[in-house]
């Protein structure tokens, strides 16, 4: 039954208000619903929540990311926006000016305003 019910992150955040701003104001992105309890926002058709906690940015991997047809266009926009991309230098993770290139995919990541990583990639053409 799980098959036919969409799915959604769930995000946390440390201050609600703070993280709608950040995802509403910096991302750009259409809040659905608030409440006390959480903010829900659109995004491309999706739907994703962000809720109260103190555990925020104790994830020390992606939660949420973006499919993107143009990355560098993508983060050209962001950074635009404030965002700050992150670098990474571990095993099998490098990036270059944000970009991790794989096979597959190129991938950039940054964090919200609550410490979460959030991912912006762009697949390869097969």
């Amino acid at each position: 039954m799980l098959a036919d019910a969409p799915v959604q992150a769930a995000i946390p955040a440390s201050d609600l208000e703070r993280a709608k701003r950040f995802y509403r104001d910096t991302l750009g992105l259409t809040v659905s619903r608030a409440t006390e309890d959480a903010v829900h926002f659109e995004s491309g058709g999706a739907q994703f929540f962000v809720y109260p906690t103190s555990n925020a940015g104790q994830a020390p991997h992606t939660l949420a990311a973006w499919m993107v047809a143009d990355l560098d266009a993508e983060m050209v926009d962001l950074q635009g926006r404030g965002v700050t991309f992150e670098e990474y230098d571990l095993p099998g993770l490098k990036t270059v000016n944000g970009i991790a290139e794989f096979a597959t995919m190129r991938g950039a990541w940054f964090k919200d305003s609550e410490g979460n990583i959030l991912g912006v990639s762009q697949p390869r053409e097969a």
